[in-house]
């Protein structure tokens, strides 16, 4: 995805567009100095096991200036589910 938030903004669009039902589930926010890192779901559809999402922001004057993620697709069935 190119940088920007019109780049940003387009994605979610195309998200929604994609998948009209899509609900990002965010589980937990930790933020350390510069660094902002968000787990969530991402389900794209009701019934739909989602995607784990870890991402890492890294702020300056209050905007992001850098971004990572991890993505995963969440099994239907795992051995370390309970």
């Amino acid at each position: 995805m190119p940088d920007g938030p019109d780049a940003l903004s387009g994605h979610v669009m195309q998200l929604r567009s994609e998948f009209p039902d899509f609900r990002l589930h965010i589980k937990r926010v930790v933020a350390e100095d510069d660094m902002v890192v968000t787990h969530s779901l991402l389900v794209r559809k009701p019934g739909d096991p989602g995607l784990a999402m870890v991402d890492f922001f890294r702020l300056e004057n209050g905007k992001i200036v850098e971004h990572w993620d991890v993505v995963q697709e969440v099994p239907e069935n795992s051995v370390n589910m309970v």
